[in-house]
């Protein structure tokens, strides 16, 4: 049986740590001599009109200059840096302000490194195995090796985000809501299952300086973990992270899958671990907001706790893309502000591509072109009221819900890039949460 190498390091020095982390698993072994590489972060979001919690959910700068400087020292001088963050397609400024506050303008000019919005660059259209296509970045098809970035995290709808969910940032956006796809075989955890595959060689370096519960937002919790998960095997790299996040792999269904079409055992038998014992790093982490469901209503249960009635928000499923989900939390915020003590009568809310009206219910709001396509003319709603788009246009949000007799507050939505700054508040005077590590000096 093949063994693959993973390496469990602790970080306890920069550049010590990370160099030790990629040759302690031969992670070069597959680089030649002047290679073209390319490093894939992850920039989940970002807004320039606060300061938010990045930690957990942004791989750490501190950790990117550290590989750049073991790839250099590797002889390496073709190096492009690129991701492509969720952001409005026509928000150019969002991603350059992100590029340079991480520092990456600082990485050019130290290392002679480039980096770019992979959303501006070209993309090529890839048929993949099993019926599928996605657009991907023509800066990593090009490129002769890969350094994957992902962050140490847990996530709602695919349990874990690792090295295979990273890789999403190199496809384009309508590859991306293609991703999470209304097929029940060919879903979203398919399509994760297949992302690597027109690609190069990857070295995955999992960011566990911070890692992140029920992300893959702001919104979840973030912890201090100082973990460095490294392999030249993208699976076993996230196989090994599932583990310390306190799942197996195969109740993770895109590793499942991937695990499945290679045929590899899921037990981790054939993965040897170098370093760290991941029994000694285990740390369970929730990838799920927990929901309340009764007959008063069906809401996640903070709402529940608050009292809120009458309202039956369905729990979202894998076929919400990225681009809609971004508004999930704020809708919910804005119901939460809303509240007045008196149940509302009766009032459904569905988002994805999936869902149907539930017969009974007085008025039901449709969130999204995907959701209004579906079920404009479903005999089950009484009272129709759709915020279309997509993504759909807050001020049409706000319309749906007043008409739903929700009454929320359209000030909130239009204040949507200053939400994440209340979520510092949990971080505040905690010295094991620096912003030092998304600087580069």
């Amino acid at each position: 049986m093949r063994r693959y190498q993973v390496s469990i390091v602790r970080y306890e020095k920069p550049y010590q740590s990370v160099q030790k982390a990629i040759l302690d698993c031969n992670g070069l072994a597959k680089m030649a001599t002047g290679a073209r590489v390319f490093i894939k972060p992850n920039i989940v979001f970002w807004t320039r009109a606060c300061s938010f919690p990045k930690w957990g959910m942004i791989t750490t700068s501190r950790l990117l200059e550290d590989v750049v400087k073991v790839i250099k020292e590797h002889g390496i001088k073709d190096i492009t840096i690129g991701e492509g963050m969720v952001a409005d397609p026509g928000d150019e400024d969002t991603p350059i302000h992100a590029f340079r506050a991480l520092g990456y303008e600082t990485l050019r000019k130290k290392y002679g490194v480039k980096y770019v919005n992979v959303m501006k660059r070209p993309f090529r259209k890839i048929e993949l195995e099993g019926g599928i296509s996605l657009n991907y970045n023509e800066d990593i098809l090009g490129s002769d090796f890969v350094v994957d970035l992902p962050v140490l995290k847990t996530h709602n709808q695919t349990v874990v985000s690792l090295g295979l969910k990273n890789l999403k940032g190199t496809i384009d956006i309508a590859s991306r809501k293609k991703c999470h796809s209304p097929d029940r075989r060919k879903n979203l955890h398919y399509h994760i299952a297949r992302l690597a595959d027109p690609l190069p060689p990857i070295l995955t370096v999992i960011d566990g300086i911070y890692s992140l519960e029920r992300g893959p937002g702001f919104d979840g919790r973030m912890h201090r973990k100082n973990l460095l998960i490294a392999s030249g095997d993208l699976l076993s790299a996230d196989m090994v992270g599932a583990r310390i996040l306190g799942y197996e792999p195969s109740f993770v269904e895109h590793l499942a899958a991937a695990i499945e079409r290679v045929g590899r055992p899921k037990d981790l038998s054939d993965i040897e671990v170098i370093g760290g014992r991941i029994e000694d790093t285990v740390s369970h982490h929730e990838f799920d907001f927990p929901y309340s469901r009764d007959q008063w209503g069906e809401v996640p249960l903070a709402l529940a706790r608050q009292g809120i009635k009458g309202l039956f928000y369905r729990k979202f499923d894998s076929t919400l893309c990225t681009y809609c989900s971004r508004l999930n939390g704020l809708i919910l915020t804005a119901i939460r502000q809303a509240w007045q003590g008196q149940p509302w009568d009766g009032v459904e809310v569905l988002t994805g591509k999936l869902m149907e009206p539930t017969p009974g219910m007085k008025a039901t709001v449709l969130i999204g072109e995907c959701m209004y396509r579906r079920n404009r003319n479903h005999p089950a709603i009484r009272k129709r009221l759709a915020a279309r788009g997509c993504p759909p246009d807050p001020a049409g949000i706000v319309r749906a819900l007043n008409g739903a007799g929700i009454p929320v507050e359209a000030e909130l939505f239009s204040q949507i890039d200053t939400l994440p700054g209340f979520f510092m508040v949990r971080y505040e005077n905690n010295p094991e949460f620096d912003e030092s590590f998304f600087r580069i000096d």
